[in-house]
């Protein structure tokens, strides 16, 4: 029987544990006047650690933590305040919590209303309550947070038959978990809401299981020289068919890879409609022979031809699918990002430089005339037999050409571009002859 979340079991924090002395912490709006460093270690007595990230303390006690993590939390809760800007109220469920380290983000940086943060593991209760204690509890229909200890789709199930639906629900999973929770968490998010998804699955991706990325996403993946950017694919293929078998529809907004771990994490936004005409689900096809790909809808499997071959049964070609491949970000609301990180002091002025260039990276690489996929500067340089070109000067002579090009988020030494393979080659050996 499953414990109401009105009336989550709760324990008051020790005497004895560490209390910050700020019970209410500088709120969103003054972040740009409050500039710390983004991650910082204070020891304290009884050689125990107290984390700073953003201005907020924390304690992580014996929880699984990464700080390089932190550029993730930060997309997430630049989503999440954009959302209460819009609709004015912000419901939010973390429903793997960890040491409440996102929670307490959303509820002081993002002002959510009310977060739930949940860990299956209830021997965190202690370090989530001391962390979240800092935000002041509330009671009745004032409540700002609640901590319980379930199985994600246990608590997701539960708040789904209790119509007790959430604007904002962050899934930070290991694996490939994340797919396990995609019908629980949909019909627990209110329409118009939106999904914090995770995989950490690389081998997958690599296409070097591609029997469990069958289990777990439908889609069997195979090696392709842009892995990483398919294992973002095939978590939002995965989301786009259990959304749809509900009767609904989700839209990335961003997708984020990040290469510890590795981590993959995806903004999807749930709208009711199921997906028609396979509208960018389908297969990818990469030809080892010449080095390109396109994209393959449903209705032309069996029909697979590559421009370099007129054999259907070529051995060159290599086939993922189903995944996601439509565009993997939207610019407007990456935009809209960026500029929020500048008000709050979080990007400009040689304050957060990776996180603007990343948000910038993500713009640049949302050109709809740029297809999936990226080429990596080793690649061309070893089919044109050269030494690789420096990436800005490559880029440059692409774009003279009237091709457009643009660097990828995901891999520093590769650009995105509709410039075909043989194209590139030509162009790596005329620079590497001038």
């Amino acid at each position: 029987m499953l414990i109401a979340i009105s009336n989550p079991k709760t324990l008051s924090p020790s005497q004895i544990l560490y209390t910050p002395k700020l019970k209410t912490l500088i709120p969103a709006s003054n972040q740009s006047k409050f500039k710390p460093p983004i991650n910082k270690i204070i020891r304290c007595k009884f050689n125990r650690v107290i984390e700073i990230e953003r201005g907020l303390h924390f304690d992580t006690g014996e929880t699984f933590f990464r700080h390089e993590s932190a550029t993730g939390r930060d997309l997430g809760v630049l989503a999440a305040s954009l959302y209460k800007q819009v609709k004015g109220n912000l419901r939010l469920l973390d429903a793997m919590c960890g040491c409440g380290i996102r929670s307490l983000r959303y509820l002081v940086e993002a002002d959510a209303d009310f977060v739930l943060a949940n860990d299956a593991n209830d021997s965190h209760r202690r370090v989530v309550l001391q962390n979240l204690s800092q935000v002041e509890r509330g009671s009745g229909d004032k409540k700002r947070w609640a901590v319980t200890h379930f199985d994600a789709n246990r608590i997701l199930t539960h708040c789904y038959l209790q119509r007790d639906f959430f604007d904002f629900i962050d899934i930070d999973s290991f694996g490939s978990d994340s797919s396990y929770f995609f019908r629980s968490a949909f019909t627990s998010l209110k329409l118009d809401g939106l999904i914090y998804v995770t995989s950490t699955d690389g081998y997958s991706s690599g296409g070097h299981r591609p029997y469990h990325s069958l289990a777990a996403y439908g889609a069997y993946v195979r090696p392709m020289p842009y892995a990483n950017e398919i294992g973002l694919r095939v978590l939002i293929g995965g989301a786009v068919r259990e959304a749809s078998v509900l009767g609904f529809h989700v839209t990335p907004l961003f997708s984020y890879y990040s290469y510890h771990g590795p981590v993959f994490r995806v903004l999807l936004r749930l709208n009711r409609g199921k997906l028609t005409e396979n509208r960018n689900y389908g297969f990818i096809c990469y030809c080892t022979q010449c080095g390109n790909s396109q994209a393959i809808s449903w209705d032309k499997l069996g029909q697979i031809i590559c421009p370099c071959t007129e054999d259907t049964d070529a051995a060159s070609l290599v086939v993922s699918g189903p995944l996601w491949t439509g565009p993997l970000h939207s610019p407007t609301y990456i935009m809209e990002m960026l500029n929020l990180a500048q008000q709050w002091g979080w990007v400009g002025n040689g304050a957060g430089t990776d996180l603007e260039q990343l948000l910038k990276l993500m713009v640049d690489e949302s050109d709809p005339r740029l297809p999936f996929g990226y080429i990596k500067l080793d690649e061309v340089a070893s089919r044109a037999k050269v030494n690789s070109p420096p990436l800005r000067t490559i880029m440059s002579a692409i774009r003279k050409e009237g091709y457009v090009a643009s660097r990828s988020h995901i891999a520093s030494n590769a650009i995105k571009t509709n410039c075909p393979m043989a194209k590139c080659i030509q162009i790596a050996r005329e620079l590497d002859c001038c």
